[in-house]
């Protein structure tokens, strides 16, 4: 297979934009270089290319730089949009690079999560969920993830586990065992629990005040998909939902 390949400077150029971007305010060339680890040379004739172009702007009164309106102008098309409408490439990919169902669930204040998007490679025998379909927020492998995030007591959780339907109940040991490492990892795994047959790597994405909002995940039948292949998808899914809290939630990145 052909390795792909990327330009360089395009990705030096994205670099400085995300850089300038997150902090927030101007910065000079020389701390942009230091801080996304670039050649100072490469940085400053890019910084000025960057400015010619209207994306960055440069403050001569102290020689910084900071987003330029240039980027609003890119981001028009994008604007109004539903997170649905920009996440679709997203998931599209995921599962393409994975070769496994990927779904899209909202986490609603209620305690239920919806499907709302969910995207199959072709050739790939997988179960079927309908959209709209409704489970609960605690359940499954999401249903850890948003354990690890939730501000509720261990006996707390446990109250509301012991109201979970699962086709192969874990025991709340095993769950509880599943959240602490969640809170480390910032993804999870069931094994056919909710539902026997299914393997199942997940993550969420929170809003600015850490509420869970959203939630992904990969769903394979048993044997589709061994460790690594399911540790790797689940990498993915925590990387794409740190890209939709930054991008579509207004979170900081993660640390």
């Amino acid at each position: 297979m052909e390795t792909q390949k990327f330009v360089g400077a395009v990705e030096n150029a994205v670099k400085i934009l995300r850089y300038l971007a997150g902090r927030g305010v101007p910065d000079g060339a020389a701390s942009v270089a230091r801080e996304t680890d670039l050649n100072p040379s490469t940085t400053f004739n890019i910084l000025k290319t960057l400015t010619k172009e209207g994306l960055v702007a440069f403050h001569p009164q102290d020689k910084t730089y900071s987003i330029g309106m240039g980027v609003l102008e890119l981001s028009v098309p994008l604007l109004g949009r539903s997170p649905n409408d920009l996440i679709r490439p997203l998931l599209a990919e995921l599962a393409e690079a994975h070769h496994a169902l990927i779904a899209f669930w909202r986490i609603n204040p209620n305690g239920r999560i919806v499907l709302s998007e969910r995207f199959a490679p072709e050739n790939l025998v997988h179960a079927d969920m309908k959209l709209g379909a409704r489970l609960p927020a605690l359940a499954g492998a999401i249903g850890r993830c948003v354990a690890a995030q939730s501000t509720k007591s261990k006996l707390e959780i446990r109250k509301a586990f012991d109201d979970l339907r699962w086709q192969n109940p874990p025991s709340f040991d095993e769950y509880w065992a599943d959240v602490e490492t969640a809170k480390i990892d910032g993804f999870a795994f069931d094994f056919g629990n909710l539902f026997v047959g299914l393997n199942i790597s997940a993550a969420i994405a929170c809003d600015a005040e850490g509420q869970p909002r959203f939630g992904l995940s990969a769903i394979s039948i048993s044997g589709q998909a061994d460790e690594a292949a399911m540790k790797a998808a689940a990498i993915a899914l925590r990387d794409t939902a740190g890209r939709l809290e930054k991008d579509i939630l207004g979170r900081l990145p993660r640390p």
